[in-house]
């Protein structure tokens, strides 16, 4: 799974009006990760596959979620147990489809004086917890007490400790995992395309029978003929069922979750905590590389989709919970250096509030035909597909007498990875740092390459050695943009600084340092004018204000 499939938007134009003329399959729209385990369980069927996406690929929720693939412990709480066991499940066949990706993280729960969870009940529940998740080994329950907990972490409340269940999470990068879906579907045939807005649908016998979509970049329209329509559009879901004149029955109910990063120094949590809000809702402080973040907030949205921002009162509220769990910390507002919001696109139940509502999955088929998914989890993604994807292969059968194969998504590797198990990707960063630490790279920098491309790295590596220049650093970061453009189809340097590196989340200097390198990447590539650049740096410059400006003037 190292080879890498052209994937680019330099001929953008001439792909688009060469896309086949054929009937399809199956359009799928929706770029998040939600559409991209659609496209790759559909297309290793057999189906003949259109993958549409209105802005860049996981620019919605799938690059802002809390970046763990986990098993829902909370949702014990609500005696959700068919949640529990899928996604618990779940995590375990993630992580090896991708086990540089889907990275083990334990994770501690710290038990407190009148906190949500007291020692026999949680002891109880992370018992439950392994058994619905099929947990084994290493990865098992521990309970700990007070001063094994104090061990594993020293910042929290000894006071109020009463000690600790400790588990097993496992971390990922949701923007990441989302593109090696679809780079993966491209091995059997999938076409896709970011910045390709879908309009309206195009109908035969009042059956929906394909989409009209604007290319975003020339404003060329276009009309592709399908089978059937997948609307995975998350929390533009809605939207899409208006325009077919399908949104009866249940609707969306949107929530923000809020998440803010600080410099490890200030936050040197040992290992990624879940612990209790005075409120009585959890929240994580987990460590990332050069950083620690926190989250999450949860709650209604009714506001601008297309920009979803974090408010003071989001910020004040999530430090004022770190506060009150590590009194030695005293978190400020000036020490975010930076952010995240998303949006929960989930099914709304009357009478629950944003954080009772349910995290499952639903699938609605309208009578024109239109399939439409929402809800459910990242770490489900798999399974969502697979029903998904299930109901459209039910529908072939009866339509056309067309059987399709049974789904094989959990054997199928992701791009980067040529790992057996996640021994192996510790061993190749090792190795990694010490061909690398010669031009001055440190184990952070190996660390970084792996855990984002896996193999692919070797790629980078070679596109490395041909750049000219006495910073290595930015020889690198050079290679990362050409990799990312070659075969990642990063359009524009905010696909690359977010979506395709999340360097604007962890490592938010670097994108200051390396802005010009990288925007000469980008002209080179796509031949865009100074006035098209300048747009670029504006935008750039509004995004990295936004994500880590918290002054009290910012609102």
């Amino acid at each position: 799974m190292g080879g890498n499939i052209d994937f680019s938007n330099v001929n953008r134009r001439e792909a688009l009006q060469n896309i086949d003329r054929d009937l399809y399959d199956l359009v799928v729209i929706g770029g998040g990760i939600t559409g991209a385990g659609i496209a790759l369980d559909a297309s290793s069927r057999g189906m003949k596959v259109l993958l549409l996406e209105k802005g860049d690929f996981a620019s919605g929720t799938s690059s802002k979620s809390t970046k763990l693939i986990h098993g829902g412990l909370r949702y014990l709480k609500q005696f959700d147990f068919w949640l529990v066991k899928e996604v618990g499940s779940e995590r375990a066949i993630v992580h090896k489809l991708a086990p540089h990706l889907v990275i083990p993280e334990k994770m501690l729960l710290p038990l407190i004086e009148g906190g949500s969870y007291g020692k026999w009940l949680t002891s109880i529940g992370l018992k439950v917890y392994d058994i619905l998740a099929q947990v084994s080994g290493d990865d098992k329950r521990q309970m700990l007490e007070k001063k094994e907990a104090m061990k594993l972490e020293p910042l929290l409340p000894k006071k109020i400790l009463n000690g600790a269940g400790y588990y097993a999470e496992y971390r990922t990068d949701d923007a990441r995992l989302t593109l090696e879906n679809l780079k993966t579907s491209l091995q059997f045939g999938t076409r896709i395309f970011n910045y390709t807005k879908v309009t309206d649908f195009l109908y035969d016998d009042e059956k929906v029978a394909g989409v009209k979509f604007t290319d975003e970049v020339f404003g060329d329209e276009y009309k592709i003929s399908s089978k059937y329509v997948i609307n995975a559009a998350g929390p533009w879901v809605d939207e899409l069922r208006i325009v077919n004149q399908s949104k009866k029955g249940k609707r969306l109910h949107l929530t923000k979750g809020v998440h803010l990063v600080f410099p490890k120094e200030k936050l040197p949590v040992k290992q990624s905590v879940y612990f209790d809000i005075p409120d009585g809702r959890m929240m994580f402080a987990i460590p990332r590389g050069k950083v620690t973040y926190i989250g999450t907030t949860d709650t209604n949205y009714n506001s601008d989709k297309d920009h979803v921002t974090t408010e003071l009162a989001d910020a004040i509220y999530l430090i004022s919970a770190v506060n009150h769990m590590f009194p030695d910390i005293q978190l400020e507002l000036d020490d975010i250096i930076s952010s995240w919001a998303g949006l929960r696109p989930l099914i709304h139940e009357e009478g629950k509030s944003a954080s009772e509502l349910s995290r499952k999955d639903e699938i609605f088929t309208s009578e024109s035909g239109l399939v439409s998914i929402a809800g459910g989890k990242l770490t489900g993604y798999r399974k969502m597909a697979e029903r998904t994807v299930n109901r459209i292969s039910q529908k072939m059968e009866e339509d056309y007498g067309v059987e399709l194969k049974a789904c094989t998504t959990d054997k199928i590797p992701l791009c980067g990875n040529d790992f057996k198990k996640f021994k192996h990707v510790k061993k190749y960063i090792a190795e990694l740092q010490e061909r690398l630490q010669g031009d001055g790279f440190t184990k952070y920098e190996a660390w970084y390459l792996v855990t984002t491309y896996g193999k692919q790295v070797e790629t980078i590596l070679e596109l490395y050695v041909k750049i000219k220049g006495n910073d290595p650093q930015e020889n690198m970061i050079r290679a990362e943009v050409q990799f990312a453009i070659a075969y990642e189809k990063a359009l524009n340097p905010l696909d690359f600084f977010i979506r395709r590196t999340g360097r604007l989340y962890f490592d938010i200097d670097s994108v200051r340092k390396y802005k010009e390198a990288v925007f000469e990447e980008f002209q080179k590539s796509y031949n865009y004018s100074d006035e098209e650049m300048e747009v670029f740096s504006k935008e750039l410059d509004s995004q990295l204000k936004e994500h880590s400006d918290f002054s009290l003037e910012r609102d």
